[in-house]
């Protein structure tokens, strides 16, 4: 495959602040939209941080800006001490009626729905996405039958054969060989069972993936395990709206499986965390996929903003997980955390997702070779 150029700094740091701002306001607008729903005033919606450099303000005092950093967003509820929906000790002064009508005096199910609603939305944008994608550009699937059994492979060791149709792996169902590819591809040297058709017989396989380096057309290298089978020729249909929305949800909920899969195997020591990528690295992959074209681009949308609401679930404290984690254990107890506590375990999530964004941005640049040169130049 012919390498292609990289599009350059000033392209991957305009498609990475579009590609942000673009998915920043979509999760916002889940938060926004809920809330609105239960008549919640919402005082800033803001897409990007710090200083306000373009803005308005709505007839229901709502006010809309963009900040100067495009590193994410907020929805500040009234009520709500900052942007991270901490309440304000003052509201307990004011009368019960005024109180009411705040985000932190309403039932806990509903703060819980305003909160879910950001990273939902970006779940089901991009479904939407897919959907549109599968309708106008076609979704392209392989069969997963083995058309090849390549000789020495771990896919031979383990018996398949050429015709076999893989129904299931590790006891998760495949459609398509993509599926097949994306399992297999996680689990390099790790043994997998295999649920196979041959002919009227189904047969029960162990196959241990071996491993490969893969270099894509802009250099960067990836780790995967492979089984040594070749598909047969891939198809590709434009779908029509139900199953185009069928197929979108599919396409949605593999992605995010596999992201699960691989947040355990960094936490397990399974793989490496030099493996995971920053914003630095989010960045040169907006650039690159938007030099690929419109259709390239759309899927590239799609994947971040899976992995927006799959990051903004986890339950730390600061994000939208940890938020819902405080109101399970509001539930539970009937009655919210101390302020002091839920003061600290907003600030340890603060601490910990800052720590993680420094160590990804080191990652990212030694990606880039930044270590290596200097080594180079000091030496």
């Amino acid at each position: 495959m012919d390498a292609v150029a990289e599009p350059g700094i000033a392209v991957s740091a305009l498609a990475f602040i579009l590609v942000l701002g673009i998915l920043v306001f979509v999760h916002e607008f889940g938060h926004y939209g809920m809330a609105r729903l239960f008549g919640i005033r919402v005082e800033v919606f803001s897409v990007g941080f710090g200083r306000e450099i373009l803005g308005f303000t709505d007839r229901r005092g709502t006010r809309w800006k963009i900040g100067w950093i495009p590193l994410g967003g907020y929805a500040k509820f009234a009520g709500d001490l900052n942007a991270a929906s901490q309440p304000d000790p003052a509201l307990v002064a004011l009368p019960p009626e005024e109180r009411a009508a705040l985000f932190q005096f309403r039932p806990v199910w509903q703060r819980a729905l305003v909160v879910a609603a950001g990273p939902g939305i970006n779940f089901l944008f991009a479904i939407l996405l897919f959907a549109g994608f599968f309708m106008t550009f076609g979704h392209q699937f392989t069969p997963p039958v083995a058309g090849r059994v390549m000789e020495g492979s771990p896919a031979a060791a383990a018996g398949l054969r050429a015709g076999d149709r893989v129904r299931e792996i590790d006891g998760r169902r495949v459609d398509r060989f993509e599926d097949m590819v994306r399992i297999v591809a996680l689990r390099p040297g790790e043994p997998i069972t295999l649920v196979v058709e041959r002919g009227a017989e189904t047969l029960r396989l162990v196959a241990t993936p071996g491993t490969r380096t893969e270099v894509d057309r802009f250099g960067n290298r990836y780790v995967k395990g492979r089984l040594g089978i070749e598909s047969g020729p891939p198809v590709v249909e434009r779908r029509g709206p139900v199953s185009a929305l069928v197929w979108a949800v599919d396409e949605t909920v593999q992605i995010t499986r596999l992201m699960g899969e691989t947040l355990v195997q960094v936490v397990t020591g399974r793989r490496a965390l030099d493996e995971l990528g920053g914003p630095l690295k989010i960045a040169q992959f907006a650039g690159q996929s938007a030099s690929l074209g419109l259709a390239s681009f759309i899927s590239f949308v799609a994947l971040v903003s899976i992995n927006l609401g799959f990051v903004n679930l986890l339950p730390i404290p600061a994000l939208d997980g940890g938020h819902l984690l405080l109101y399970a254990a509001e539930a539970v107890r009937r009655r919210p955390l101390e302020p002091r506590l839920q003061e600290l375990a907003f600030l340890s999530g603060f601490i910990l997702i800052l720590s993680l964004m420094l160590l990804l941005t080191m990652n990212d640049l030694a990606s880039f070779g930044l270590w290596e040169g200097l080594k180079s130049w000091a030496g």
